[in-house]
Formats: structure tokens, C-alpha cells, sequence
């Protein structure tokens, strides 16, 4: 993980803020505690922190540029098909510097332009500015794991990895009540909003050019959809499946530092370990228990893999006092409001794995990709109803005057059970809706102060 900075100034007005990029930049030095640097000229200013993962040396040092000096990039993330793409840059006269991924991603751009994207695989977000056109080229990758926020006006542009170095430029800051209406609603916020008004994620697979005095932010990567029918059997697709996945962690395991892998006991993170444990002689594994919550802790699952596996694995046994000692820090680290519990005892989680480990595979991302949450199974059950969901249906009125917690087990069942009678009376679109919901909008419109219910733009997201 590193992190990136950077402004883009129209004018004088707007290259004013340059005078903050040392700021912008420091405040990004928890993503890169390894190294940090700058780069402004005239009306462009970049800046980079650095987590070493690989060629550690300072040849990997950011920003980096070409041996002419023409072009410039700041980047963070992993390209895993690096290898691959610099055997024929080297074939074609290329000499490298470096081992890096950021050098091969430069000198492919330099060669191909925007076309470079999609030849990558891997997570990124980076930022290349071309002296001779005075043209800024900025990139996301094609799920958005790596994070970018932008604040554009007529005097700049401006973005970061986070929104505090995108602050520390000294821009207004002001609540979006759009944005705060929608958390209310799902526990966080959607991109391309953010909680600041004028302040936007750079959506998955989207890219922003600067050049000749015009902005121009396109999508370069969109999931297909719907997905063409296979001609595998069921078998054939279980191994292509296995293969994927296979090939996938393989990729992850290159690194020039200490690697491990979280490991909760659950499907996700269990296939991940088992599959990096057939590539490393003694992979690592680390897991968070609860000693208070004892409903919650699940690391008799964890350490049954790890033992399975052979692993190196380190419980880190968490008290009550634990999570909230960690509370502020996470608050200040976020940025916006989020309100996924598990960012507090995975941010505890990542600090203690720091001791053993620079990298840590995890099984996040699964559940979106198979379907693996409770609203994916109510959805599709609402639209293929059964004996049981018909009788769920009708005993609506009982789940609904029954005691419902997220914190027991009956409570738990009877909050599903009702929730499930309510959405199997809406349409497919609104069902999908409610079910991404932890409150309606009528409730989340009764938490906004009144004076402020009419600043809210109320189908904006919808």
C-alpha cells in the first residue's frame, strides 16, 4: 500500500494550493512509511509514500521518471503480469533501472498511452504527466480496490489515496447532505460521492486525461453484461474455477518482502491460505479472536485450518477494551463515515500482522463476486418462492411484532424472517434496494436536522 497525491492548476489562483503539496503528501504517510517524495513544475505537483513490496531498494523510489525527464508517475498498487509486460519492452530496446512494476507501467504508457490499461492485471491508481503535451493522465483500476478521490474546478484539479491529503490542499469543507442521506441509508457511500461536497471517487475502471487546457474523465473498463452463456459442463467449470483461483494467489505471491495471509476459518480466506500454502515453504497465517464476545469468535475454525495446512499462525486475542482503545484511530484513518464494524479488529488485525509480515493476502471480495451474502440468497429465493417462503410470507404479521437483534441468534432470525416478508411484496428493483438498506429513507430523512432535509437531492443516487 503507498499513497498518492497530486494538483493539476489551471491558473495562478489555482497553482496557489501547489504551495500545500508537502502537506498533501505527509498526510498520506501512514499508506508509506518506507520513503517519500515530490515533484513540481510550473503548474503540476506530485507526490508519493511509499510501502516497499518490490526491488525494496531506492531505485524503486516515487515519483519516478524516464531517462529523458518527459514523463513522470506516481503510482500505488501491484501490477502481477509486470514480468510479462517488460520482456518485450526489453526486446524492443527498452533498458530498465529498476526491478519495479511502477517502471514497467511507466514505459508502457510512454509506448501505448491510455491503450496501456488494458494490459494490466492487477490493483492500481496512478498519475503520469507528460512535460512536452503538459498533459495528466490518472487511472483506476478496473474494480476500484485501490482508492482515488478528485476535487476539480475551474482553477484545479486535485487528487489523493485519501480524502485528508485532498483536505490538506485547503480547498472548502463542506458536508454533501446527499451524501450523508445515503450512508444513513447503507453504512456507507457510494461512489462517486463522497462526504465532502465538490470532493469525488474516481469510479472503478475510470481514468481522467488533462490536455490542452480540457478535462475529460471517460470510462476505459466496463463488466460485461450480461455474461454469455458457457459451453462447459458443470465439472469443466469447477476446474476452471480451481485454475483461476490457483493462478490468482500465485500472482499475489510476489513479493521482496515478508508475506503471510488473514485466516478467519471461514471459506474465503480458508481457500486463499490453502492455495498460498502450496507455493511458500512455511506460509504465515494470523487471526482475530474476542475474548469477551465469545458469539463472535470463530478462531477454533481458523486454527483447525492452520493446523491442516501446516501453517505459522498467530491468534491475536482481542478484549472489548481492545476495540474501543482503537476507536479514534480508526475515525481519523477513514476519512468519511463508515459504519462496518470489522474496520476496527481489521485495522488492529493489520497493525499486529505488521510485526511478522509486509503483506497479508485475505478472502475479501468473495462474497460479492459468489453471492455469498444473506441479500443475494433472500433475492433470489423472493423470485423463486417455495413452500417455505410462502409460509414466511404469511406469518408477516408474527416476525413483525416478534423482538429483532443483530446480536442474538433468535433476534437475528426473527429481523431476517420480517425483512424477508416485506421485500417479497416489492418489485425486483426496489426489492434489491431495500435489501442493500440498514434503514428506509423515510427513517433516514427523520435523522437529518429539517433545515437541512431540504438541501437533499432526493433521487439523485437512485
Amino acid at each position: 500500500m503507498c499513497g498518492i497525491t497530486g494538483i493539476y492548476a489551471f491558473n495562478d489562483l489555482g497553482a496557489f494550493h501547489m504551495i500545500n503539496l508537502s502537506a498533501a503528501t505527509d498526510a498520506l504517510s501512514q499508506r508509506g512509511p518506507d520513503s517519500r517524495g515530490s515533484f513540481a513544475l510550473d503548474r503540476v505537483g506530485l507526490g508519493h509514500r511509499r510501502l516497499s513490496i518490490i526491488d525494496t531498494s531506492y531505485r524503486g523510489h516515487q515519483p519516478m521518471s524516464d531517462p529523458s525527464g518527459r514523463y513522470t508517475i506516481v503510482f500505488n498498487g501491484e501490477i502481477y503480469n509486470y514480468k510479462s509486460l517488460r520482456q518485450p519492452l526489453e526486446a524492443a530496446g527498452i533498458s530498465f533501472e529498476s526491478g519495479t512494476d511502477t517502471e514497467v507501467l511507466l514505459q508502457l504508457y510512454i509506448r501505448e498511452g491510455a491503450a496501456c490499461l488494458q494490459k494490466l492485471n492487477g490493483f492500481f491508481a496512478f498519475a503520469i504527466y507528460d512535460q512536452q503535451e503538459d498533459c495528466l493522465f490518472v487511472a483506476r483500476d478496473r474494480m476500484g480496490i485501490k482508492p482515488l478521490h478528485y476535487f476539480l474546478d475551474d482553477d484545479k484539479l486535485i487528487f489523493a489515496s485519501e480524502l485528508k491529503s485532498v483536505l490538506a490542499y485547503g480547498i472548502q469543507k463542506e458536508i454533501d447532505y446527499t451524501s450523508l442521506l445515503q450512508y444513513l441509508q447503507f453504512n456507507y457511500i457510494p461512489g462517486p460521492a463522497s462526504i465532502l461536497r465538490g470532493v469525488q471517487k474516481l469510479l472503478p475502471g475510470h481514468s481522467i486525461e488533462i490536455k490542452a487546457g480540457a478535462t475529460r474523465v471517460e470510462q476505459w473498463y466496463k463488466l460485461p453484461h450480461p455474461q454469455p452463456a458457457s459451453t462447459l459442463s458443470y465439472e469443466q467449470q469447477q476446474a476452471k474455477l480451481r485454475e483461476l483461483l490457483e493462478q490468482s494467489v500465485q500472482r499475489r505471491l510476489v513479493a521482496d518482502v515478508p508475506l503471510g495471509s488473514f485466516l478467519s476459518g471461514g471459506i474465503d480466506s480458508s481457500v486463499i491460505a490453502t492455495l498460498a500454502s502450496r507455493h511458500t515453504d512455511k506460509l504465515t497465517t494470523f487471526s482475530i479472536g474476542y475474548r469477551d464476545e465469545k458469539f463472535f469468535d470463530e478462531t477454533h475454525y481458523a486454527r483447525a485450518v492452520a493446523k491442516k495446512l501446516g501453517t505459522d499462525h498467530h491468534v491475536f486475542s482481542l478484549s472489548n477494551q481492545d476495540l474501543y482503545a482503537e476507536l479514534h484511530t480508526i475515525l481519523h484513518y477513514i476519512d468519511e463515515p463508515f459504519a462496518d464494524s470489522s474496520a476496527i479488529p481489521v485495522s488492529i488485525l493489520s497493525q499486529r500482522t505488521r510485526q511478522y509480515a509486509t503483506v497479508a493476502l485475505s478472502g475479501d471480495g468473495a462474497d460479492e463476486l459468489f453471492s455469498g451474502y444473506n441479500k443475494h440468497m433472500a433475492y433470489y429465493r423472493a423470485l423463486h418462492p417455495g413452500t417455505r417462503e410462502n409460509m414466511v410470507n404469511a406469518g408477516a404479521a408474527l416476525w413483525k411484532a416478534l423482538p429483532k437483534s443483530r446480536n442474538s441468534k433468535f433476534g437475528n432470525l426473527f429481523r431476517q424472517l420480517d425483512r424477508f416478508a416485506r421485500i417479497s411484496k416489492l418489485s425486483p428493483a426496489e426489492r434489491y434496494w431495500q435489501l442493500a438498506q440498514y434503514s428506509g429513507k423515510e427513517q433516514a430523512m427523520a435523522w437529518l436536522h429539517p433545515d437541512r432535509r431540504e438541501q437533499v437531492l432526493h433521487d439523485d443516487y437512485q
